[in-house]
């Protein structure tokens, strides 16, 4: 962990600005606003890329990639200018619970995959870099999302250790954590050889 140098009302400011920002459900604003319905009405449910690829429209699920990833790495940023490494890390995670528990939709949320990402390539590139390439890797070969999203998760405190990141080690495996955790029932279809593959509508 980095040292505790930002004093602590700024700490609570960063973290419920960022979880506020966390909690915006792009996956569902998308789909409403491109007429592709209820996103929770769709698929399995959930408000991530993976769902709204589900729809059929490769253009809303990239957008809800890349604004879910945003969300994550613009937390961090703008925490790291405004204090500090400590705020920095502190609205990764705020912001990464923001989208695993909305306050927007009564605290029911996605999987976090894609702020996940975008919280470790704010954080760190080189360690962001390397779970994208992990969880890249993982989707050509599977062609299951949610395998890939664990398999990134999983690898993430390796690299944080192997790229010299030992200060971000601590958030690392809390985040690692609450993926696993958001996941335990993809973990058993994968057990049952029951989990979809990506874009099965």
């Amino acid at each position: 962990m980095p040292s505790l140098t930002t004093d602590p009302t700024t700490l609570f400011l960063v973290a419920f600005f960022a979880y506020l920002l966390g909690s915006v459900p792009f996956g569902v604003v998308i789909t409403r606003l491109m007429g592709l319905g209820d996103l929770r009405q769709i698929g399995s449910g959930n408000i991530g890329a993976t769902n709204v690829l589900r729809t059929g429209n490769k253009a809303a699920a990239a957008a809800t990639l890349l604004l879910d990833g945003a969300k994550g790495a613009v937390a961090v940023l703008i925490a790291r200018a405004v204090a500090g490494e400590d705020a920095a890390q502190l609205a990764g995670l705020a912001a990464f619970l923001g989208h695993l528990y909305p306050v927007f939709l009564n605290f029911k949320g996605g999987k976090g995959v894609a702020t996940f990402l975008g919280v470790l390539l704010a954080l760190a590139w080189p360690v962001g870099l390397a779970c994208c390439a992990t969880w890249l890797l993982v989707a050509v070969v599977s062609r299951i999302s949610s395998l890939s999203a664990l398999a990134a998760a999983a690898s993430s405190t390796v690299w944080m250790l192997m790229l010299g990141q030992g200060r971000m080690l601590f958030l690392g495996m809390i985040l690692t954590l609450l993926v696993f955790f958001r996941h335990a029932a993809n973990i058993q279809r994968l057990r049952t050889g029951t989990e979809p593959k990506i874009g099965k509508k």
